[in-house]
């Protein structure tokens, strides 16, 4: 099949029966629902895009096994070439939503790449589970499927491992095995856009502990699987909001969602890791999977940072507040956080090196810079936006006032701008901010931002317990010491 249309998306959606529940009733066409019928159109755009003449070599090349045309994300990276084919994917992907939406078909396509890439991984536990995820990457890969992931576990008590818990499955986990694959029974989250996907897979960062062995599982499965419960968040919109008065949350709601497994059956061919701790710690360490994925999170981290800053010294702009030493000082700190991010991903992919199996990976250091960096900074973008559009973010009619003609004279005196910045224009502005800064849609974005790869703080600790293992000694330090030393035996200091 290769490249599939947007309608060819949205039909497979139609053809599903996935069990999801949301606001306390059960969603049967998700396709015609309204919190999720926009959001859908949004994605079914970015399959359409690989068949847009314009851009289609850019973001899709021709597989050398099949002859048939795939998506970039699921191109093997060999060298440096290849890694710039994939960075021009994620930035068309990620420009088309603004970056608003940090879990596009691009970044679990690239996660499963990554993975068959290093099949020798799976391989030396056992030999099936490294056929098994090589053949799992040719079925999504041909058949162009979107993914969702659920890799955490319910945080009902943080100090206790998973087989500690009273109910030893409140954590997904193996009931029994048959002849016929592993039955998992529990919970996992945080599957974002599951509504919307082809399939889930389920994978974990190093986390487990001994007697946690009936946890440490990896497989992947259809979202409709019998057994299968998918559990919704609150909406951060309700799907009949005016587009013009919710510019963004009216598109972009990436619905998050709990997975509940009730004795789902597990398939042997779909299974990657069964019941291993060591091979479910080491995953992410060894496979590098997370460096891939980190690639299109940085650049997608990119693109919406640069949009909050863009709309940013758009109201300033607009209001002529940028004349203020204080307005420029905020205005500056999120460009230089832009350029910033930028520079850092140029470095990483300069600097790729090429692993002993073949796979062109980008320079870590940079990459998990990034990662650092994000979590920080977007939180204060958002209040720079909010310090630059002030109160008036909260005095911004609807567009059923605007478009009133008995107070139509007022909506223009009193709601323009700076010179030749009509009221609509200044209006719809303001609009497009609140979205950002103000809406639950914005405050989900922030909080995504936080922990979309995972708790800020260990990773910070993560990052700097690699680099000190990576750099243990301090060279330039020693050579001063020496330096001086000598000077002083010298007496010529």
């Amino acid at each position: 099949m290769g490249i599939r249309t947007g309608e060819d998306y949205i039909n497979c959606l139609k053809s599903k029966q996935a069990e999801i529940w949301m606001g306390g009733k059960r969603i049967t066409d998700v396709v015609n629902e309204p919190v999720f019928k926009q959001p859908i159109k949004e994605l079914a755009s970015l399959y359409d895009m690989q068949h847009d003449p314009d851009i289609q070599e850019e973001i899709t090349h021709i597989c050398k096994e099949t002859g048939e045309r795939v998506n970039n994300a699921f191109l093997i990276p060999r060298n440096g070439e290849d890694l710039q084919k994939r960075r021009r994917l994620y930035e068309v992907w990620a420009e088309a939503t603004f970056g608003l939406m940090g879990r596009t078909p691009d970044f679990l396509s690239t996660v499963v790449t990554s993975m068959a890439t290093n099949d020798w991984f799976f391989r030396q536990y056992e030999e099936q589970w490294g056929e098994n995820i090589v053949n799992y990457y040719r079925y999504i890969r041909d058949n162009d499927l979107f993914l969702t992931n659920a890799i955490t576990n319910p945080q009902n008590d943080r100090s206790k491992s998973s087989h500690e818990h009273g109910d030893i499955y409140t954590h997904l986990g193996v009931v029994k095995e048959t002849d016929d694959g592993l039955i998992v029974r529990g919970s996992k989250m945080i599957a974002t856009l599951a509504p919307m996907t082809d399939e889930v897979i389920i994978y974990s960062y190093q986390s487990f502990k001994p007697g946690d062995e009936k946890y440490a599982i990896s497989f992947a499965l259809p979202i409709d699987t019998p057994g299968l419960r998918i559990l919704c968040r609150e909406q951060t919109q309700n799907g009949t909001l005016s587009i013009w008065d919710h510019p963004l949350a009216s598109r972009y709601e990436e619905m998050d969602a709990v997975l509940v497994f009730n004795n789902v059956l597990v398939p042997w061919e779909r299974m990657f890791i069964n019941q291993n701790v060591e091979a479910g710690n080491l995953l992410c360490q060894k496979t590098g999977i997370n460096l891939q994925a980190t690639h299109q999170s940085g650049i997608r981290g990119l693109v919406k940072f640069s949009f909050v800053t863009e709309v940013a010294r758009n109201i300033a702009d607009a209001t002529g507040s940028d004349g203020s030493l204080n307005i420029q000082n905020l205005l500056a700190k999120l460009i230089q956080t832009v350029e910033t991010i930028r520079a850092l991903l140029r470095i990483a992919e300069y600097e790729y090196e090429i692993t002993s199996n073949g796979e062109a990976v980008l320079n870590d250091i940079p990459l998990e810079t990034i990662r650092g960096i994000l979590p920080n900074m977007y939180p204060k973008a958002i209040e720079a936006l909010q310090t630059v559009g002030a109160r008036e973010l909260l005095m911004m009619p609807s567009e059923r006032d605007f478009l009133n003609p008995e107070f139509s004279e007022d909506m223009n005196k009193y709601f323009s701008g700076h010179t030749g910045v009509s009221a609509e224009k200044r209006i719809r502005l303001f609009k497009l901010a609140w979205d950002l800064c103000g809406e639950a849609f914005g405050q989900r974005l922030v909080q995504y931002e936080r922990y979309y790869s995972g708790d800020p703080i260990r990773e910070m600790t993560t990052f700097y317990n690699m680099y000190k293992k990576n750099r243990p000694t301090y060279p330039m330090v020693e050579k001063s010491l020496e330096g001086t030393l000598e000077l002083t035996k010298s007496n010529t200091f």
